[in-house]
């Protein structure tokens, strides 16, 4: 499936339910063989407000036309690149974004072509990546991996946990990501294991997010490093200003909502806790495969 052959893309958003997505989703779709029925999933769709800067397609699309471009030959590093940007680009609130009909929207009419490039294994791209949870779907796990590992306005940590997939495959998945401190001690961790020059990462990671995860809540590691809520005002300002925003850099990150970054000691409290957890957790060997395509 090329770009030239999806023609008439929606110029705005909508929302397409689940629903549809499994009807018309073809084993020739997931392959790229064929392309969406274009006209019938508009008819099940609903499209979001024309008036809204935010969610016409074209900035959308030029991001995904231009990582395809830059990312041909090693797909999965697209994933740092793209996710800040998609970012900035849907901007939106948490409850915005949790409703999956967006994803599917994009998935199945904006950009069917992306996620068969990105996610397509030796057969297929499977459904989940056109209609899945947050941390499956082809372009909510990056908007999420994005949202939930910022600092504030600060995109660099996001660049950082998307240099692994077991970070948006397994830690995406766990409760207390939500909890900002607990999201960039991980991140800290993995930075060190990076710098040392750490063998599979990946296995560290999962080894590191079942670790966490069992030794605590967000209610514990609240309690521990305690975190202020996201200023929701500052929030809500940077969503206002996508009526007349440019398009995001492609050479540096954008910057995000300015709605607090999280105490730097909150972090630190819980680093040498993490570091404690990953030295005592089992490591599981796995062939050097790529674990997501």
């Amino acid at each position: 499936m090329s770009r030239a052959a999806i023609s008439d893309t929606p110029a705005v958003l909508g929302t397409l339910p689940e629903a549809a997505v499994i009807k018309y989703l073809s084993r020739a779709i997931q392959s790229g063989q064929e392309t969406p029925p274009q006209v019938i999933l508009r008819k099940a769709s609903a499209q979001l407000p024309a008036q809204e800067q935010r969610w016409r397609t074209a900035a959308v699309r030029e991001l995904l036309d231009e990582a395809m471009h830059r990312f041909d030959t090693v797909r999965t590093s697209a994933d740092r690149w793209l996710a800040p940007r998609l970012h900035a680009t849907l901007r939106m609130t948490r409850a915005e974004a949790a409703d999956n009909g967006k994803w599917n929207y994009l998935a199945m009419l904006v950009a069917p072509d992306y996620v068969v490039w990105r996610h397509k294994g030796p057969e297929v791209a499977t459904p989940a990546r056109f209609a899945g949870p947050h941390y499956t779907q082809a372009f909510a796990r990056l908007w999420w991996a994005a949202e939930l590992f910022r600092n504030g306005a600060d995109y660099s940590p996001v660049e950082t946990a998307c240099r692994v997939q077991d970070v948006l495959n397994t830690t995406m998945r766990l409760d207390v990501i939500d909890h900002r401190p607990t999201a960039l001690a991980i991140v800290a961790v993995l930075e060190r294991l990076i710098a040392d020059g750490s063998p599979r990462l990946g296995d560290q990671m999962n080894a590191l997010s079942s670790a966490v995860n069992a030794a605590g809540s967000t209610l514990v590691y609240d309690t521990m490093a305690a975190d202020e809520p996201p200023d929701s005002d500052a929030l809500h300002h940077w969503i206002a200003e996508s009526a007349g925003m440019a398009p995001v850099p492609w050479d540096r990150l954008p910057q995000g909502p300015d709605d607090g970054a999280v105490n730097k000691r909150s972090v630190e409290a819980l680093v040498p806790l993490f570091e404690s957890l990953l030295a005592d957790a089992p490591v599981r060997q796995r062939l050097a495969i790529d674990s997501d395509v």
